[in-house]
């Protein structure tokens, strides 16, 4: 049997960044445990990287195939183009053959939102967003979905980008403006959306209220949030041992002497409420992206019945 191709204007109809952060939250109170997930497979190829991301959700099996050519956007090509294979888990037989980056654009914002709609206030005063790309602006509607938002404020190093950020914001209705990293002194929440290899902001000018979210980055030397910074958090993660194999923003801080491994807090024990949060403090959830996460979006894509909107 020949699987059906679902592109990404199908996956944008079937899940809306709502929804998909609906089926993550769905799969991990019907008992999915993320430290169960495979790790991503990580293959040299060409001037980049090649991903494989496999993993099982009950009746549903999958992977992602993602490719990372860093080269690319010199040949007005992505720097990184996925696809996703979609099984039954009883027989194995393919079901579906899906554009992957539209996985990836929902399931990304959708589990940082799961984690900010525990640990961040009713209403937000300020957001700041760092970064201006396709992840920027879907946090930001995710972000919009969960909480109340007085003002957006995005910071980027190209002007046009950030302008265009800023547009994507008030089109929602949000109030808007363009600002820097001198900004999260008076943020509430703080969303990194960067490549960063290095720390965004000084934690110094974190106010202890604000929740920060972190996703840029799933590399052991790169990071976006500076030591002190998680040395004063309360820090979630998706999965502890995916956290210390891929997550810079842990890894060093704990190399350091500053973080322990103990105090690393996972999303279950989060939606779960078994972990009680601490209001006195600032609250990091640091994400790296997990196969589990792409699998319960797709099983969405397929089956309407599962956290309907």
């Amino acid at each position: 049997m020949t699987p059906r191709f679902i592109t990404s204007s199908d996956i944008a109809a079937a899940v809306s960044v709502g929804r998909a952060r609906r089926l993550l939250e769905h799969a991990l109170r019907e008992g999915f445990k993320p430290d169960t997930d495979p790790a991503r497979i990580n293959i040299p190829a060409g001037t980049g990287h090649m991903l494989l991301m496999p993993s099982v959700l009950g009746g549903w099996t999958g992977t992602k195939l993602a490719t990372v050519s860093p080269d690319n956007p010199a040949r007005d090509l992505p720097r990184i183009q996925a696809l996703y294979l979609l099984l039954d888990t009883e027989t194995l037989t393919p079901r579906a053959l899906m554009e992957g980056n539209s996985l990836t654009a929902l399931r990304t914002p959708a589990v940082s939102a799961v984690a900010v709609d525990h640990l961040a206030p009713e209403r937000i005063g300020r957001m700041l967003v760092f970064g201006t790309g396709p992840q920027a602006h879907s946090h930001i509607t995710a972000m919009a979905e969960v909480r109340e938002i007085d003002e957006v404020i995005v910071s980027g190093r190209d002007a046009a980008r950030t302008a265009a950020t800023v547009a994507h914001a008030r089109e929602l209705g949000l109030s808007a403006r363009a600002g820097g990293p001198a900004d999260v002194a008076a943020a509430d929440l703080i969303v990194c959306c960067t490549s960063a290899a290095t720390p965004l902001f000084d934690a110094l000018l974190v106010p202890d209220h604000a929740v920060i979210v972190a996703m840029g980055s799933h590399e052991p030397e790169f990071r976006e949030l500076d030591s002190p910074l998680m040395a004063r958090a309360q820090v979630f993660v998706e999965d502890r041992a995916t956290a210390l194999r891929e997550a810079g923003d842990v890894i060093q801080p704990i190399a350091e002497g500053v973080l322990q491994e103990s105090e690393l807090h996972e999303l279950a024990d989060l939606v779960s409420g078994r972990v009680e949060v601490d209001l006195t403090r600032p609250r990091v959830f640091k994400c790296v992206g997990m196969s589990w996460e792409d699998l319960a979006v797709a099983r969405g894509v397929v089956d309407p019945t599962v956290a309907p909107d």
